[in-house]
Formats: structure tokens, C-alpha cells, sequence
């Protein structure tokens, strides 16, 4: 039975929403407050979760799909590419504010686990392709992320993960099975804890002796400034859902015409 907690690799037309109705949503709720945010109609809503972890151990663990997209650097990168190492998989976007607030915690964990067979990768779903970028040229998000419009790659993990939960984070072992999932946003302990039982397992070094960032020498430098940034993030995304919706239906006119 999966037991539940509550807690540099190469960097590809969503439903016609309402522009003004998910920027009232986004800005009230984020997209992980609640249990689930409607914006329209079945197709236009995203599910909230509440950080909740599930860890499926070795004997039970099941294939992931061997997905494919295309970054925003123009890189086909499949998820079999992987192999032999450990893999989270992060869903998110730009507008979505819990995505903004556990992006430090992904960075920090991904400077940490680089020498331990950790990767990371990105899954942009649902998203405008130019405020994505610019959220991760700003964030200074190092690993790559696939940009998947119409969010094909988290139906693909149907069965695991609820494929319109942002964010959410699956955990891939280095057999290419899904070894653990985060509905909502994740945090630096409960990340860890997934990962270092995996490190072991496949005997990829000692978590312990990794590096840790909160010790070097700068560390929590402009924090302050990022708690006001995302204590805004209800103002700033809505700017960011309308502009993304508005792309988006001219993008589907285009192709209606």
C-alpha cells in the first residue's frame, strides 16, 4: 500500500477561457487553496491539493509514461532520456501562485541533489510561452522545463496525478517508475524525504554529505523582497492570466479561420 504524508540537463490551444473570470480565481485562491477552482465549464477547471505527499515503495511502483515535448530552448527531450537516474517532474505555470512560492524550495533542492543522480524537469502546462520564459529567466530556474500548452503530459499521468492539479511533482526512479507524488506545492523537508530513501535505494551516494545551501555564505539574501513578491502574486498574475488567455483565443481563432 503507498503511504501518504501531507506536507544540468537540455532545457513544447488551451480551451477558450474566460480571461477575467480566472484572473478573479487565480488572484482569490492561487491554484492550491481549496479543492478545486472552476473557470468555465469541465474543461476549464484546475484542481487545488494541499501539499500531500504519496510514496509508492519498490514492489509496487508503476512504469511511467515515456512522454516527450520540446523545451523552450527548441530540445526534444523524452522522459526515457532519464534513465538510470532519479527524476522530478515538476507541473506548473507562470500565473499560478503556489508554483511561485515552492520554486525557491526546487531550487534549492536541486542545487543540493545534482552530485546525488538527481535531475529535474519542468512541465509548463496552460501557460502564455513568453511570461513562462520570462518567469524563468527571472527566477533563474537552472534545470529545463517542456512547454506543453495544452497540458497533454500530465493526462499522460492520469492514473497517479490528477492531470489538472498545479502544481504537482512526481518523483521517477531510476527504473523509469513512479516512485512518489506531491498534489499541491511541496517544501524543502517533505522533498528531501522523498528523495534520500531513493538515493540510498539505488545507492547513488550519502544524502547526508551533500551540500547544503542555507549554509553558504548569502544565503536568504532578498527574502524579503521575494515574500512581497508573492504576497502581490494575486495582482501580478492576474495581468499575467489575462494576457494569457487573450494569446490564447486569438491563437485559436487563428486556427478556426
Amino acid at each position: 500500500m503507498p503511504s501518504t504524508s501531507t506536507g544540468t540537463r537540455r532545457r513544447r490551444a488551451v480551451p477558450r477561457l474566460s480571461a477575467a473570470a480566472l484572473a478573479a480565481v487565480l488572484a482569490l485562491s492561487g491554484c492550491a487553496g481549496g479543492t478545486e477552482i472552476e473557470t468555465g465549464g469541465e474543461d476549464d477547471r484546475f484542481i487545488s491539493g494541499d501539499g500531500s505527499a504519496t510514496v509508492f515503495e519498490a514492489g509496487e511502483r508503476e512504469p511511467a509514461p515515456d512522454v516527450t515535448g520540446t523545451t523552450f530552448e527548441g530540445d526534444e527531450l523524452a522522459l526515457s532520456d532519464y534513465a538510470g537516474e532519479i527524476l522530478v517532474l515538476n507541473v506548473w505555470a507562470s500565473w499560478c501562485g503556489p508554483c511561485r512560492a515552492e520554486q525557491p524550495v526546487l531550487d534549492e533542492v536541486h542545487a543540493e541533489y545534482g552530485d546525488l543522480g538527481v535531475e529535474f524537469l519542468g512541465v509548463n502546462i496552460k501557460d502564455n510561452e513568453t511570461a513562462a520564459v520570462a518567469y524563468t529567466d527571472n527566477k533563474g530556474v537552472l534545470y529545463p522545463s517542456l512547454y506543453d500548452q495544452p497540458g497533454e503530459i500530465p493526462q499522460a499521468f492520469r492514473d497517479t496525478v490528477p492531470p489538472r492539479a498545479i502544481p504537482s511533482t512526481l518523483i521517477i526512479d531510476p527504473d523509469g517508475d513512479i516512485a512518489a507524488r506531491v498534489i499541491g506545492p511541496t517544501t524543502y523537508g517533505q522533498l528531501t524525504g522523498l528523495l534520500d530513501p531513493l538515493v540510498v535505494e539505488f545507492d547513488l551516494g550519502d544524502p547526508e554529505d551533500r551540500p547544503r545551501v542555507s549554509e553558504q555564505e548569502g544565503y536568504g539574501e532578498g527574502a524579503e523582497e521575494d515574500g512581497s513578491e508573492a504576497a502581490e502574486d494575486g495582482d501580478e498574475d492576474s495581468g499575467t492570466a489575462e494576457d494569457a488567455g487573450r494569446e490564447a483565443d486569438d491563437g485559436a481563432a487563428d486556427g478556426d479561420s
